[in-house]
């Protein structure tokens, strides 16, 4: 059986952080894979653990050699999916991004094997509960992650498969279920 390239995206408030962290702890043959940032470092975060860090100079050198899957700029930074770091892990498990729509889109164009897993709220409003709930946004922030929701919506027919999450080890078990389908495919 083949490693499978997971993708896992959703909306803001979702889960998917903590869909991918349990997902990993539960399953030793599923690691996370990290991405290149050129923004600085936040207290708590480690290099190669959290993100690699490196320089917009050396960020847009990899560009330049398709040294990504996929990588997008926000906020006068870049972040990105290292390629290599990718196929060396796919070598001996299975890789699970947690990326953006957009990030999960280009990764198929570049790797069509990929499994890509969007992951959903119960509702709109389960949705603006949890966002809210984080505390780590303003009310005008909340209003444009969910803004961003119809956009991702619009995206769930290029995807694989759409999972709800109603609670985290229900999402984790159907995601793991994915993951054996798609080994048998192989």
């Amino acid at each position: 059986m083949k490693n499978v390239l997971l993708v896992l995206s959703g909306p803001s408030g979702v889960g998917k952080g903590t869909v991918a962290e349990k997902l990993c702890e539960k399953n030793k043959g599923v690691e996370l894979s990290i991405s290149c940032t050129t923004r600085k470092k936040r207290v708590g975060e480690i290099e190669g653990v959290h993100y690699f860090f490196i320089s917009k100079e050396d960020f847009k050198k990899k560009i330049e050699e398709n040294g990504f899957l996929e990588y997008s700029k926000h906020f006068e930074n870049y972040y990105g999916t290292p390629k290599d770091f990718v196929l060396k892990k796919l070598e001996k498990s299975d890789v699970l991004l947690e990326i953006d729509v957009n990030g999960g889109l280009n990764v198929k164009k570049e790797f069509p094997e990929t499994v890509l897993v969007m992951i959903l709220p119960p509702s709109m409003e389960e949705l603006k509960n949890r966002l809210i709930n984080r505390h780590t946004e303003t009310e005008e922030q909340i209003e444009i992650r969910l803004e961003r929701i119809k956009y991702e919506l619009d995206k769930q027919s290029l995807y694989d498969y759409v999972v709800i999450n109603n609670s985290v080890e229900q999402t984790v078990k159907e995601i793991e279920e994915i993951i054996i389908k798609e080994k048998n495919k192989k």
